[in-house]
């Protein structure tokens, strides 16, 4: 037996066509054949499927099907429990497997996110970020910080020199930037090794400054809009994250703006001879010409309508001022909603979630994988 992908056909209606294409290419969904020897095989097959949830017909000794990509893994997990034997079969799983994977070339670091999201953690060693600013001045609140962020489960670690909020915010010197950041940028590198470091700028000597202090992620907030940033990264291997932001215009259709936006950015970055692998999209939630309005929750929604473009989204969003918008909170009391907000976009393909609350986020990625992959066979629970 085998299992292979099915590819759209033009033998239904448009409107049926754009509906499936919007199933696989946004919703992330896999439509599926599994071939069998027999009729007989292939009604156990069915059978077999249907402990998924998922639409499923048997068409004489084929089966065909519409499958979560999320839930791939638990398919080959059940699969080699049954038919442990059929090399073919695992084979063929494992294939569709690898062909969606998305990979994440971070500097040391190549992040498989179909397997495992990114817990992206949030270190503003500034006296005025909008959350943290202030907290984590010495070398000792650092440390601490460092260190609580690794046993929550930060697989990144992001160093911020310079706030860019909301409302307005004072630019500093990149010198200064730099004499901010290397400080955390040391203590990551030496105790640290296995966390992935990333500076958050967008000023090019701090870029120059930080790659070669050997971080291994560069997020700027100005999508590395010009060509002396991308010789630099052109040179590098680090990882990049590009944001799109929205400070200055307003838009007719927000979402089609936002594709246009990307599309024409990662061209542009694969244009200077860089790996796209390397590149994780930022919407820049919080970024918008009225921020904290509509726009934003607009963009929690949508992002899902960017899953085609087959790079890993970021999840940007906490503690971010929507919480005081919708319920007066204060970003002291901001947790709460920034889960639930960081729950609807994990569920639309969010995988790397960037955030200052480490341990509560890694439970909400537990819980949510466990529920997404948790699939009764009698003969394989408790």
């Amino acid at each position: 037996m085998k299992i292979t992908e099915k590819t759209i056909t033009n033998n239904t209606s448009k409107l049926e066509t754009a509906i499936l294409a919007d199933q696989i290419n946004q919703h992330q969904q896999l439509l599926l054949t599994w071939e069998c020897e027999k009729v007989e095989t292939a009604a156990m097959v069915e059978q077999f499927v249907c402990h998924f949830d998922v639409p499923v017909v048997c068409i004489g000794s084929r089966v065909e099907f519409l499958f979560p990509l999320q839930s791939l893994k638990a398919l080959m997990i059940h699969v080699q429990e049954r038919w442990n034997n059929d090399r073919e079969l695992l084979a063929s799983l494992k294939q569709i497997q690898e062909h969606h994977q998305i990979l994440w070339r971070a500097g040391r670091f190549t992040f498989k996110l179909n397997e495992q999201p990114v817990i992206y953690g949030i270190l503003n060693v500034t006296p005025d970020s909008f959350y943290d600013g202030g907290k984590y001045q010495s070398i000792a609140e650092i440390t601490r910080q460092i260190d609580k962020m690794v046993k929550a489960g930060a697989n990144v670690i992001e160093v911020g020199g310079q706030t860019t909020k909301p409302g307005g915010f004072t630019e500093v010197d990149p010198q200064e930037e730099i004499h901010r950041i290397m400080p955390a940028i040391d203590i990551l590198k030496h105790d640290y090794p296995q966390i992935a470091i990333a500076v958050d700028t967008y000023k090019l000597p701090v870029m120059e400054a930080a790659i070669k202090a050997g971080v291994d992620i560069i997020n700027d907030v100005q999508a590395f809009d010009t060509n002396q940033k991308l010789a630099l990264m052109a040179k590098s291997a680090v990882g990049m994250v590009t944001m799109h932001s929205s400070r200055t215009h307003d838009y007719d259709n927000l979402t089609v703006a936002i594709q246009k936006f990307f599309e024409h950015n990662l061209g542009t970055i694969a244009a200077a001879g860089i790996n796209l692998e390397r590149v994780v999209l930022d919407q820049g939630i919080g970024y918008a010409k009225i921020a904290d309005g509509y726009q934003d929750y607009a963009m929690m929604r949508n992002i899902d309508q960017l899953n085609y473009l087959h790079r890993p989204i970021m999840v940007a969003i906490s503690r971010k001022g929507f919480g005081q918008k919708l319920f007066n909170l204060a970003k002291e009391d901001r947790l709460d909603v920034t889960l639930i907000a960081e729950t609807a976009m994990y569920l639309r393909g969010g995988r790397v979630l960037r955030v200052h609350d480490v341990e509560e986020t890694s439970q909400l990625v537990k819980m949510i994988d466990t529920i997404n992959n948790s699939y009764w066979f009698r003969s394989t629970n408790n």
